[in-house]
């Protein structure tokens, strides 16, 4: 696997409010004024939005791994999701022009990471006969949170791609999160000993 050495972090917060904010408008990494409503805008700010609800499933899983030791590696995985959600902000917030050689981003190396803990995972669930409802457990419907608003940063991003120069990198690593996340979603209520909550048409209202 590539490794990379990327710059670290120069910032001085001293300041949280810019007024900028209150005539709708906020500055890129590259110092360009655009509006908040901007599409590219709208992407990081649903990754930094999926960043938070990893957050809260890595909390969760942290807080569960005193009884179940697996856990431990699924929350470690979590914590360096939300590194690789902050790398790919950096490069989101950057127009390409602007781009860093050392700046912040995701690689093919992180794509195929994912793609090793989705097979780990996977290969210790049976194969689904049914799709899943989240709620097994409350750990498998904070990770189906994170995995709706992970499609939903994919959707804007490939938006963003057909208007922008985007990394492949990037849409390759957020379609493969949004797998990790289904499967791992799955494997919490595997290691946690809960049956999964299977769709059945005909358990609505309306049904036999």
């Amino acid at each position: 696997m590539a490794e990379h050495t990327f710059n670290e972090p120069r910032i001085a917060l001293n300041r949280i409010y810019t007024r900028m904010g209150d005539a709708g408008e906020t500055r890129l990494a590259g110092g360009q004024k655009i509006a908040k409503h901007d599409l590219r805008i709208e992407c990081y700010g649903t990754v930094d939005e999926l960043n938070a609800f990893i957050g809260v499933a890595r909390t969760t899983a942290e807080a569960l791994s005193g009884d179940s030791a697996p856990l431990s590696w699924l929350a470690a995985i979590l914590k360096r999701v939300q590194h690789e959600l902050f790398n790919l902000g950096s490069i989101l917030a950057t127009l390409p022009e602007d781009v860093h050689p050392k700046q912040p981003r995701v690689t093919d190396a992180e794509v195929e990471q994912l793609e090793r803990e989705i097979d780990a995972a996977n290969d210790q669930l049976q194969p689904l006969r049914s799709f899943v409802l989240p709620g097994g457990s409350r750990l498998d419907a904070e990770l189906h949170v994170c995995r709706t608003v992970c499609r939903r940063a994919e959707r804007i991003l490939v938006r963003l791609a057909g208007e922008q120069e985007i990394p492949g990198e990037a849409l390759r690593y957020v379609n493969r999160l949004s797998d990790a996340l289904f499967v791992w979603s799955r494997w919490a209520n595997h290691v946690l000993g809960t049956a999964e909550t299977l769709w059945e048409p005909n358990a609505a209202a309306s049904g036999k």
